[in-house]
């Protein structure tokens, strides 16, 4: 209760700010609870922050999430200002691969189409063929029609991909540094250490722990099997406050909750947010030669 009552101030004025700038917060569901709970507009996976944002009906969007979502809530309202709380909050995944590293790719299987996951830069997004998410990956790959695809930049999310599909999947070596971490051997240690657990996992794990999880999707699909299967005890091999939010609606869960946080996501706060919101702090801007074809890329996964 107390931890609360020090938010209230910054909260109370972000509401505020919302209504007297007509603006939007769209927060992952990384995002801590105070942030989640109390100051969102729109909540979701990557997806669904996509296609949310195409809809929204604001003057300023707010994106409480790393710089890729940012460019990507840009690229899908290039007349909105859209801000993000800290320009810092990166990603490991989108660091890994550069626009030259996909020309390079291409070079080297040329016609192959390239299928980037949305954890990329704008520049990265305009070289691709398409986009995908966690959530659409296998539908994006199979929507294409033909052998194999490139699929950039998550080694982990391609080869578990590949394991549930005829189509032939060459990867890169991305890897996120939140879900690389867990272990088949730490899936083993929690259901010694918490009998009758049910164990989900994120397609950006180690195939190895997909392999030994009950289920493994996309955070919403996480979500959506609490609410429909309604476990008795479950873990969410994920980033810690997906656990947080999702608990929120499923008091009668136990969550088991081995943490593994995002230090990128976390870098965004109350304070941050309310201080774009004051300062018009931090707008995301995009070369024009560069949205152009990766808003392309973003809007053909869209349409699936």
């Amino acid at each position: 209760p107390v931890e609360w009552l020090a938010f209230a101030g910054d909260i109370e004025a972000i509401l505020a700010l919302k209504r007297e700038r007509n603006a939007v917060v769209l927060a992952h569901n990384y995002q801590t609870p105070e942030i989640f709970h109390c100051v969102a507009d729109i909540v979701g996976d990557s997806l669904a922050l996509a296609h949310k944002a195409v809809t929204v009906d604001a003057d300023i969007i707010v994106v409480a999430g790393v710089h890729f979502m940012a460019e990507t809530a840009k690229l899908l309202n290039p007349n909105k200002t859209v801000l993000i709380p800290d320009l810092s909050a990166g990603c490991s995944l989108a660091e890994s691969i550069t626009a030259d590293d996909v020309r390079l790719m291409r070079l080297r299987y040329p016609g192959v189409p390239v299928v980037t996951y949305v954890n990329t830069s704008a520049a990265v997004k305009a070289e691709s063929d398409i986009c995908c998410t966690s959530g659409n990956a296998k539908a994006v790959v199979e929507s294409l029609g033909v052998a194999r695809v490139l699929m950039l930049p998550d080694e982990y999310l391609a080869r578990n991909v590949a394991a549930d599909t005829d189509v032939e999947i060459i990867a890169w070596k991305g890897h996120c540094e939140v879900h690389e971490r867990f272990t088949a051997a730490d899936i083993r240690e929690l259901r010694d250490a918490h009998p009758g657990v049910i164990v989900l996992a994120h397609p950006e794990c180690p195939p190895d722990v997909v392999a030994e999880a009950e289920f493994s999707g996309s955070t919403a699909a996480m979500s959506d099997y609490v609410e429909r299967e309604k476990p008795t005890r479950v873990v969410l091999l994920t980033e810690c406050s997906m656990s947080d939010n999702v608990a929120v609606a499923h008091p009668d869960v136990e969550f088991v909750r081995p943490c593994n946080l995002c230090p990128h996501m976390k870098r965004i706060n109350l304070a941050n947010i309310r201080a774009a919101l004051e300062q018009n702090r931090h707008e995301v801007r995009i070369d024009p030669e560069i949205a152009g074809p990766a808003r392309r890329a973003v809007e053909r996964m869209l349409s699936l």
